[in-house]
């Protein structure tokens, strides 16, 4: 085959026959359930698939937020001009000052 990702997408989709048919004892094909259990299958299939999506989504934040406080983490400024561009705040006066 000449691509690569079609080629994994069907030896997927065949393993996946393989299994439903040791599973199941009947192919795809000849499964005579009626139409309102297909439809059932592909909900709840979906409903899995929005979970699975929820999950991976949950895992990649958690990741990219460990990434990035382990980076902060790591910084080390020790260049005078970025130091003084943020100059450390002055706490003593922020609640007694009147800004009006």
């Amino acid at each position: 085959m000449r691509d690569k990702i079609i080629q994994q997408v069907v030896n997927k989709i065949q393993s996946r026959s393989d299994v439903g048919f040791k599973k199941y004892g009947v192919t795809l094909y000849d499964d005579d359930q009626p139409l309102d259990a297909w439809l059932n299958h592909i909900q709840e299939e979906l409903m899995d698939a929005v979970n699975y999506i929820e999950k991976a989504r949950m895992s990649l934040r958690e990741e990219i937020e460990e990434c990035y406080l382990q980076d902060v983490k790591n910084i080390e400024v020790t260049d005078p001009e970025t130091i003084s561009a943020y100059p450390e705040p002055d706490y003593g006066n922020m609640w007694t000052t009147n800004h009006t």
